[in-house]
């Protein structure tokens, strides 16, 4: 271990960003050569520089890096909220809606009864529940875009992992406040279960809403790109410090944001978003070398029952959760057969929800249970996530070509 040696000064910290950036998209490029996603590389460079190895970015520094996975995390709700536009989404058909519902919650519940089996613990079978329910859309997305597929299957798949996230950020708002509930073994009263994580998801949207409104207005006529980029930033940051000040949702607050830009009448401005995303990149980058740092490789293999579990009972909550609202949505047969096979990739979302995880019960405030149950989360889910993006792009690739709706 280097932990010793490494000077704990701010600007040997900022030469290792610099590195981490260079190293961590040197490594991305590599994984993409050799047809793996990316994050893979930036994870791997993480596993490299963290605890497991070289110990670079460890317990000491990595509190003062906490910032950047607060914004990287705003920039993954953000991104989302822009995805929902009211527009698109009022064309949907019942059959997605009832997919998009199905599909969530089936992964998320076998998960969970799976893992307490498992474990007996239910505050670690609730938040992996949760995990389960977010699918990856980038990887799904490039597929079909590279085989320029079309058809029923196709706008299907669009319009439910535009959403599946959402949905995900919802249903772990629930999983985590009964957790805490659990693990600070409080008396847990099925009203305050109930009322508690709604007023913080309406609190969240509440506060994306309001800032989004009051930003838009004062932007209404502004088109200066390098000022918009400014603009847009700070709207993001405003409304992440705030989040975290009230105890809010960030990723939930920025989509609130996201969607407010995308929908509001007469000031939306869908400009934005290109906008960020050309910024987004090195953040990225670093938010998941981060990822990486905290990982112990030496418990992954002590985890892999739970890894098992969880691959296992998402793959078939995703699969038959899609076919079950495909049915009652009475779904072409296309869509009931293949859709599953298209919710497998898992990455931004999932890993940012267990970073979250970790943050908030790895403080000391929910004993040594909760911070064991924060570094499982990033350690399961890290390593669960490579698995899902390799597999995810070719069950994709499978499945449109099966379905007749891919252009070979």
């Amino acid at each position: 271990m280097l932990k010793e040696i490494i000077p704990s000064s701010p600007h040997f910290a900022l030469a290792m960003l610099g590195l981490a950036l260079l190293v961590g998209w040197g490594m991305g490029l590599f994984c993409r050569r050799i047809k793996i996603p990316m994050v893979v590389g930036y994870i791997v460079t993480g596993i490299i520089m963290g605890k497991s190895m070289l110990a670079i970015f460890n317990d000491d520094n990595f509190r003062g890096l906490v910032y950047f996975t607060y914004i990287a995390l705003a920039c993954i709700g953000f991104d989302i909220g822009g995805e929902l536009a009211f527009r698109k989404l009022k064309h949907l058909s019942k059959s997605i809606l009832w997919i998009s519902i199905l599909e969530a919650l089936g992964a998320t519940l076998l998960v969970t009864l799976a893992i307490y089996l498992y474990t007996r613990k239910l505050y670690v079978a609730l938040v992996f529940g949760a995990f389960a329910s977010a699918t990856a859309p980038a990887a799904t997305v490039d597929v079909l875009r590279e085989y320029q597929a079309s058809g029923p299957l196709t706008t299907t798949v669009f319009a439910v992992v535009g959403i599946d996230d959402g949905l995900a950020i919802v249903i772990y708002a629930f999983a985590i406040f009964f957790s805490k509930m659990l693990l600070s073994r409080g008396e847990v009263r099925m009203l305050e279960i109930i009322v508690r994580p709604s007023m913080e998801i309406a609190g969240a949207l509440f506060l994306g809403f309001s800032i989004g409104v009051i930003f838009l207005y004062l932007v209404r006529n502004y088109t200066a790109k390098r000022g918009l980029l400014v603009l847009t930033w700070g709207a993001i940051a405003l409304v992440t410090g705030l989040a975290n000040l009230f105890h809010l949702s960030l990723i939930l607050s920025n989509m609130a944001l996201g969607m407010t830009i995308v929908n509001l009448p007469r000031w939306r401005r869908e400009d934005l978003f290109e906008t960020i995303r050309d910024t987004t990149p090195p953040i990225f980058v670093i938010f998941f070398v981060l990822v990486g740092s905290q990982l112990q490789a030496g418990k992954l293999l002590e985890l892999g029952w739970i890894g098992l579990l969880y691959i296992f009972f998402r793959s078939v909550g995703k699969h038959v959760g899609s076919m079950a609202g495909g049915i009652i949505g009475e779904a072409p047969s296309t869509v009931r057969r293949y859709l599953g096979l298209c919710l497998f990739s898992q990455a931004g979302v999932a890993i940012g929800l267990s970073i979250q995880t970790m943050i908030e019960l790895g403080s000391g405030r929910f004993g040594e249970a909760g911070t064991e149950l924060g570094f499982m989360a990033i350690s399961v889910i890290a390593a669960t996530t490579l698995f899902f993006q390799l597999i995810g792009p070719p069950c994709t690739r499978y499945a449109i070509i099966k379905s007749g709706e891919a252009t070979v």
